[in-house]
């Protein structure tokens, strides 16, 4: 059956299995796209207005629509104006959008969870946009994650990194490094058994969340450049270095030794994602590291989320972590496929919203009889 759309895209969610808090920080990220999605499709209209349709499954819980008119200056209405964001820094590119369009959103993605809903909703429309004016870019996945990029912090100098908008461009499992200009890698290996998601049931203040995280780090690192530290990474080249950090006061120690850690977790990670080193146990405890520094460190955890880890690994899950920024949101496990039914009914009868996660691919143009 025809589609009655014009078109409709999509783009994936994300976990990230290692590099939380990592990206705005120059490091590296190992992130793997999964099969939770946010789809734009697009009706033409007569006008020159942009009339964007959402629902519960998107922002709101009821039906609610948002115009842009084209012709008319945009002007954000809060700090986190995405829809309106995404369209002005194609306009200020000079994308020449032709028309209007009636652009109706749907989602698949738990909605301020740490899975990336206001990213994704932010690529799908930059992705529909330069579909619909046959933009050059519209197949380029760093194209069009640097554009979220850039709608998403840089129009409201929030704090974010890069991470979520080159997942869900790229798609897959891939390794990216923020040292500089953005280097990706895609791992090509199929991690054997299941990641598993859950839901704490707790919404969280990201930028709230961020902001704590990563201000500490930074000023640590400022107060060391005197010792010729410029990045945690100068840590992991001369671990001699690592008594530079009693010289700092407490709270900044304890954050940059927890980001120190995490970034030699990644190195050692991104080493046996491969089929002749991978070990199913050692990405677990690795996993389960990452979620220590991340709890104990940085301080990003809650309750729910060490309840649901806690019975997920005495259910038989080799590891697990929180996902996203923190503070409430979604975490994740790693387990073998035989494990995993148990392991989502035991997490269930407590009443936690769990589901299997598979391996997805970057944004696309749907298939219209699909």
């Amino acid at each position: 059956m025809l589609s009655p759309y014009l078109l409709t895209v999509s783009t994936p969610s994300r976990i990230c299995l290692f590099g939380e808090h990592q990206d705005y920080l120059g490091l590296e990220v190992i992130a793997l796209a999964v099969d939770l999605r946010f789809y734009a499709s697009a009706t033409l209209r007569s006008d020159r207005k942009l009339v964007i349709h959402y629902t519960d499954t998107t922002i709101s819980s009821d039906e609610q629509t948002h115009t842009i008119d084209l012709d008319s200056p945009i002007v954000y209405r809060n700090k986190r104006d995405y829809m309106n964001s995404a369209v002005n820094v194609l306009l200020k590119r000079g994308v020449h959008l032709p028309g209007g369009v009636d652009i109706y959103l749907r989602s698949d993605i738990p909605i301020g969870k740490g899975m990336c809903s206001s990213t994704t909703l932010v690529v799908v429309l930059i992705k529909l946009l330069l579909e619909l004016a046959h933009h050059p870019d519209r197949d380029n996945p760093h194209a069009v994650a640097q554009l979220g990029f850039q709608a998403e912090v840089e129009e409201f100098f929030e704090p974010g990194g890069k991470m979520d908008h080159y997942t869900s461009a790229l798609g897959g499992l891939v390794r990216l490094d923020f040292k500089s200009d953005i280097e990706m890698e895609r791992i090509r290996f199929d991690i054997p058994g299941r990641f598993i998601l859950f839901d704490s049931g707790a919404t969280k203040d990201t930028i709230q969340v961020l902001a704590n995280a990563k201000t500490p780090v930074l000023e640590a690192l400022d107060a060391l450049k005197g010792d010729g530290i410029l990045s945690v990474r100068d840590f992991a080249c001369d671990a001699s270095r690592m008594k530079l950090l009693d010289k700092l006061p407490e709270v900044l120690r304890h954050k940059l030794s927890a980001s120190i850690d995490n970034y030699n977790i990644l190195r050692e990670a991104a080493s046996i994602l491969n089929p002749t080193a991978f070990d199913a146990r050692r990405l677990g405890q690795l996993l389960n590291r990452h979620h220590a520094n991340l709890r104990d460190g940085l301080g990003i955890s809650t309750r729910a989320i060490e309840d649901i880890l806690d019975t997920a690994i005495g259910a038989g899950a080799l590891g697990g972590k929180i996902n996203g920024s923190g503070g409430g949101g979604c975490c994740f496990a790693y387990a073998t496929q035989e494990d995993t039914p148990r392991i989502l009914e035991a997490v269930r009868a407590k009443g936690y919203w769990a589901r299997e996660l598979c391996q997805d691919a970057g944004m696309r143009l749907e298939d219209p009889e699909g």
